[in-house]
């Protein structure tokens, strides 16, 4: 009996955890991060980090020599020379040789140094496109997250305002039935609350949708039990409509990520163009060598009349190894006089993509300071926006408990309620949109002045 008090009380445990895990309500910090550690693109970002790192390792190794060794082992039978001797035999030789290669540039037009230049900007430069990706990756979860917020508000409204209409059938089928109103007052109410049923189901099912783009940005495959919690404010806690758009510009050009891509990548460009102009100078390249051969072959020893007397036997293998070996060094000059125009036009193309660089950092500096006022802009409006929208839902509420209160005494048919109530949950649902906007707005310009979305 106690066992199975044991096994329920585990399987009643176990449930519980289970409901509480479908119930999690995510919060902006989380979805940034799970986003910032499980996103695709970013992962395939880092993998471009550690390109650029292989190709930095390349660069360093065309500092050191290149060393190569080769060996070959032959048979020859029949009437053969000895490669060795010189002589010719009728028989069977086996030979070996083997060699090894080392060369160094000495000097290469400086393009050795410019690469490896060129390769540590490759990886800062891959590092700001990982650190860029994850700025736009925080900014479209960030905004994800708000339209689940807003859809999630919005449905509350819808419902709400459901639930105030099926109150209002109620009173509108007691005053019809006390003669007060007419039936097509009832009606008309019936009509409306068909319409807040559709409203509701539109709305439930902008919900659903929002959250299953957040779900995708977070690569979440289980949407359904997703669910958001709202740790958002309504403030400009950093006061940075306070600032000039001006001072938020400043504060911009020395941090914003896409700026010191740009500039990167015109560093990069100028490397290039060195590289393209090394190939017009001599390089030097110093090289060493050493070879050695061994033959193998039974030599047969005549008389004068021909008679095989004996054999001769060749000397042991590292006894040849070390009688037949030679060695060669020194250095070889290369100068280069016509090659087709093929360097003069590397560095020409090398020279249009510096230009373009060049022209990429300017317009990325115009499209910086534009994209600023814009955002400074939207920020103040949505402001401006959200509290108009306020003081218009007031004076809407006010309006709507005046024209319900002549409804109930029937001096107000139910078409002039319903346009009331109609205003009033425009009101209600423009607040909610303009809440949402501004919160997104204002985190944008404080994106641009340097305060990350989700503070540490």
């Amino acid at each position: 009996m106690s066992n199975k008090i044991y096994f329920s009380l585990f399987l009643l445990v176990i449930y519980s955890l289970s409901s509480n895990a479908q119930t999690k309500k995510w919060t902006l910090r989380e979805c940034v991060d799970y986003a910032l550690e499980n996103n695709i693109s970013v992962k395939q970002t880092e993998l471009d980090i550690k390109t650029s790192v292989i190709d930095k390792r390349g660069a360093i190794g065309s500092f050191l020599p290149s060393v190569n060794a080769n060996a070959s082992h032959s048979w020859n039978i029949g009437l053969n020379q000895d490669i060795t001797t010189g002589l010719l035999q009728n028989q069977t030789t086996q030979f070996t040789s083997a060699g090894a290669t080392l060369a160094v540039d000495i000097y290469k037009g400086l393009q050795n140094q410019n690469t490896l230049r060129r390769a540590n900007l490759s990886i800062v430069a891959a590092k700001y496109q990982l650190l860029k990706m994850q700025e736009d990756i925080a900014l479209n979860v960030a905004n994800a997250f708000l339209q689940v917020l807003f859809n999630k508000e919005n449905l509350k409204v819808q419902t709400v305002q459901m639930g105030i209409n099926e109150k209002q059938l109620i009173r509108s089928q007691e005053l019809v039935n006390a003669g007060t109103i007419p039936k097509g007052d009832l009606l008309d109410i019936k009509a409306t609350l068909a319409s807040d049923n559709q409203r509701v189901i539109t709305a439930e099912n902008s919900l659903l949708i929002s959250k299953l783009s957040l779900a995708q940005l977070l690569q979440l495959t289980n949407f359904q039990d997703f669910d958001v919690v709202d740790d958002t404010e309504v403030k400009d806690e950093n006061s940075i409509l306070l600032q000039s758009p001006t001072a938020i510009y400043d504060k911009a050009k020395e941090q914003r990520t896409e700026l010191k891509i740009a500039q990167t990548n015109l560093e990069i460009a100028e490397k290039n163009v060195a590289i393209a102009k090394g190939a017009y100078q001599p390089t030097l390249r110093g090289f060493y060598n050493f070879n050695t051969r061994i033959s193998y072959a039974d030599i047969a020893l005549r008389d004068n009349s021909g008679n095989v007397i004996g054999t001769y036997s060749p000397p042991a293998f590292f006894t040849q190894f070390n009688d037949n070996k030679g060695q060669s060094f020194g250095a070889q000059l290369s100068i280069p006089v016509f090659n087709g125009f093929s360097a003069r036009n590397n560095v020409e193309r090398s020279k249009v993509s510096l230009e373009k660089s060049k022209i990429a950092v300017e317009q990325q500096d115009l499209d910086l300071q534009r994209n600023v006022y814009v955002a400074f802009t939207d920020a103040r409006g949505a402001l401006n926006a959200h509290e108009s929208a306020i003081v218009a839902l007031e004076s809407r509420q006010e309006a709507y408990n005046y024209a319900k209160e002549r409804f109930d005494v029937g001096l107000m048919n139910s078409f002039d309620l319903n346009q009331s109530q109609t205003l009033l949950s425009n009101a209600q649902s423009d607040v909610i949109r303009t809440k949402y906007d501004y919160i997104f707005k204002i985190k944008i310009l404080e994106f641009y002045f340097g305060i990350p979305i989700i503070k540490n």
